[in-house]
């Protein structure tokens, strides 16, 4: 019963809950991402479709030797993290630094433009007592992220915690150049804010990825108005939620 309803709640947020195996995933997924996969999934509410979107931005900017760092808005638990810092090691790409942005306290008071595609308020759903409350909180303390990232074994000196809000961290302490760009703070003001600061430093050739564009109608808002004012990107489908975009102006590699 308790796992028919977290399937009905998970569903209607546009998650599925399955049962993992080392090989699951489609079959275009190479194992070296489905083994990096794996010890990233539990610390991670992402689909795995986003996750591989994240990998293969790693192995483009690698190859593509886009220059900056690797900066990710609301990290939960890490997971997302995780994966671009093994994908790092993997490809011996150890001098970029990693940084975090969280209140690793769970999600700040949402705005009434922040919805989600079904249009259920996001201050309602932060305020439920079930499963789905618990998953919009998200929830997850500073000291348990530092912990799963230091599993990847990635150099502690290159991940960079930055507590707080983000309109309050950011543009005070980030980095002057980014080669990926990965929003996940789910609101209107935090993600429009994000990109307002962030996005000018994104190198050209690097990559955006927006986790909630589709899900949440406030994330949706504040990319929409922003590049209507900065001028239009190619805003790529990952699945139903994520977005990918590369920085329009990168170097062609011979």
């Amino acid at each position: 019963m308790f796992s028919r309803a977290i399937k009905r709640v998970l569903a209607g947020r546009g998650w599925e809950l399955r049962r993992r195996s080392p090989v699951d995933g489609p079959p275009d997924f190479e194992p070296e991402f489905i083994a990096l996969h794996e010890r990233c999934a539990p610390a991670t509410m992402t689909s795995i479709e986003r996750m591989y979107a994240l990998y293969q931005a790693v192995l483009h900017v690698h190859a593509a030797r886009i220059p900056g760092d690797v900066v990710e808005c609301g990290v939960w638990r890490g997971g997302s993290a995780m994966l671009a810092a093994l994908a790092l090691d993997s490809l011996g790409d150890r001098e970029r630094n990693v940084w975090l942005y969280d209140t690793f306290e769970g999600m700040p008071p949402p705005a009434e433009v922040d919805r989600s595609f079904a249009g259920e308020p996001a201050a309602a759903l932060l305020g439920r007592t079930d499963i789905a409350g618990e998953l919009t909180r998200a929830v997850a303390s500073l000291d348990e992220v530092r912990a799963n990232l230091a599993t990847t074994g990635y150099p502690s000196q290159r991940l960079h915690f930055v507590e707080g809000m983000v309109e309050d961290t950011i543009p005070a302490v980030a980095p002057e150049q980014i080669s990926i760009l990965r929003l996940d703070t789910d609101w209107y003001e935090s993600t429009r804010h994000e990109l307002e600061h962030l996005w000018p430093r994104l190198s050209p050739g690097g990559v955006l990825i927006v986790d909630d564009y589709g899900h949440w109608q406030g994330a949706r808002r504040a990319v929409d108005e922003f590049f209507a004012a900065v001028g239009p990107v190619l805003l790529q489908r990952i699945d139903y939620t994520g977005r990918l975009a590369l920085k329009p102006g990168g170097a062609t590699i011979h």
